[in-house]
């Protein structure tokens, strides 16, 4: 975490961006300088390579959100007392955020002033989805002194911390220009488009403000009903997204390139619900095993490599090498609007409508035709006086493959299937870890914290009540 890590990122930046996508130079005689766009480049595909490898997306995040159970190590349904991905996650503070601080420097003394200051508040917005996926996985964690000079970063409070992203996007946001140049290369997620970096900005606001909204809702109130007013995520045009390519340097970090993956199943859990609706996303996610749908129960038994000819493995689709690195789509803010419509929050529309198009744009966002969503919506109509579990069970179904956000969203929101019954089930095999019985809260900190951080470390686990799987974050209530 300290600032000497810098120099090999920056080093890594120079070599790896020069052949990404072939859209940057580097100067061979200055190898340790790094330009501001292959400096966000590097951190856009780093974080969002860390996000949806087999560790942090497939074997945290889609299970803990029950969508797929394991073949090769069916511990990971039973929340064992491994890692747990917190290492892997972790190596965001050493890899992806020293690089977005560099930006900042980088730009202390900038030809273009103009261009300068919507680079540095695009880094900015970047870094803030990534601390906040980074409290939200652990609780406390090292934020004010964190990517700094302190050799020893104390860890943050949580809240505070949502109290301080909140007011960083609102400044970013402020700070953007539309009139003035910002990346003209090394931004694949857009291009260096200011208006889309606000709408990106005013939607974390609502994904950030949402989720502490049980916990502070009047703050979460003035954050949600401002972001509102200065405009969010719409269109899938406006959607935040990686673009990985057919190319093996570039690819989705678990895809199909040399072999079909069989590591995963869909659970049981997924396939019946997406059957009981008749979801016309089914094949979207899941592939069929003799012709029908079989879904593995979840957290079951032991480690048996047959299940992938037992049960319906995830569709060639999500494992294509081209599929796309999600950080925020327009179906998620429209879920998040019709919430806080449902909430009484002054949102410019109605629940109904924004829950119809979180569905709508879901659905266009996998490629279902628009009679057949115009169809599913009529089947799964909304209800006032039941929208937790309206908008619950329709936003899980749309966070497919975002393992992390569909499970902290679970938590959150503790959603039935709307007619009541139950959606999720305990490991049917029972979990491994005594903290835990249903799902984890949270995951727990690196055990290499113990070597290079452990008195704040052991402090942050007694502020939140301990370092375990079951201790419940600020925000869950």
């Amino acid at each position: 975490m300290r600032l000497k890590l810098l120099t090999p990122v920056l080093l890594s930046v120079v070599v790896w961006s020069c052949s990404k996508f072939d859209t940057l130079n580097t100067d061979p005689t200055k190898p340790s300088t790094a330009s501001p766009a292959q400096l966000l480049l590097f951190a856009e595909k780093k974080a969002t390579d860390i996000l949806y490898n087999t560790i942090t997306n497939n074997r945290v995040g889609m299970h803990y959100a029950q969508y797929w159970c394991g073949t090769d190590n069916k511990a990971d349904s039973r929340y064992s007392s491994s890692d747990g991905g917190s290492t892997n996650l972790w190596t965001l503070y050493s890899v992806a955020l020293p690089a977005l601080k560099e930006i900042e420097k980088v730009n202390q003394e900038p030809a273009e002033p103009a261009a300068a200051q919507n680079q540095n508040a695009i880094a900015g917005i970047l870094q803030v989805w990534i601390y906040h996926m980074l409290t939200d996985a652990f609780g406390n964690i090292p934020y004010t002194q964190a990517v700094s000079e302190a050799p020893l970063p104390a860890y943050d409070d949580a809240a505070s911390i949502y109290t301080d992203l909140l007011a960083k996007l609102k400044h970013f946001e402020a700070q953007l220009n539309t009139a003035a140049p910002s990346f003209t290369s090394g931004d694949v997620l857009y291009n260096g488009d200011v208006s889309k970096w606000k709408k990106l900005a005013n939607s974390l606001v609502l994904r950030i403000a949402m989720r502490m909204s049980a916990a502070k809702p009047a703050e979460a109130k003035t954050a949600i009903e401002a972001a509102i007013q200065r405009g969010v995520m719409l269109t899938n045009a406006d959607n935040a997204l990686f673009p990985y390519t057919k190319n093996a340097a570039d690819a989705f970090p678990f895809n199909n390139l040399d072999r079909d993956p069989v590591q995963f199943v869909v659970s049981k859990t997924l396939i019946d619900y997406l059957v009981e609706l008749k979801d016309p996303r089914l094949p979207l996610f899941a592939r069929t095993v003799n012709g029908v749908y079989k879904g593995s129960p979840y957290g079951s038994g032991e480690n048996n490599a047959s299940d992938a000819l037992v049960y319906s493995l995830p569709s060639s689709k999500v494992y294509a090498p081209d599929f796309p690195g999600i950080l925020f789509t327009a179906a998620e803010a429209q879920f998040l609007l019709a919430e806080a419509a449902a909430r009484g929050l002054q949102t410019g529309g109605n629940a109904p409508t924004f829950y119809e198009n979180g569905i709508r744009l879901n659905m266009e966002f996998w490629g279902v035709p628009a009679g057949e969503t115009a169809t599913y919506i009529r089947s799964v109509p909304y209800s006032a006086s039941n929208w937790k579990n309206c908008i619950g069970t329709q936003k899980w179904i749309a966070f497919y493959m975002q393992g992390m956000q569909a499970w902290h969203e679970r938590v959150r929101l503790n959603f039935t299937k709307t007619n009541g019954n139950p959606l999720f089930i305990a490991p049917v095999a029972g979990s491994l870890d005594p903290t835990v019985k249903m799902v984890p809260n949270r995951i727990t900190y690196p055990t290499g914290e113990d070597n290079t951080n452990k008195a704040n470390k052991e402090a942050a686990a007694k502020a939140i009540g301990g370092d375990t799987k079951g201790t419940r974050l600020w925000w869950q209530q």
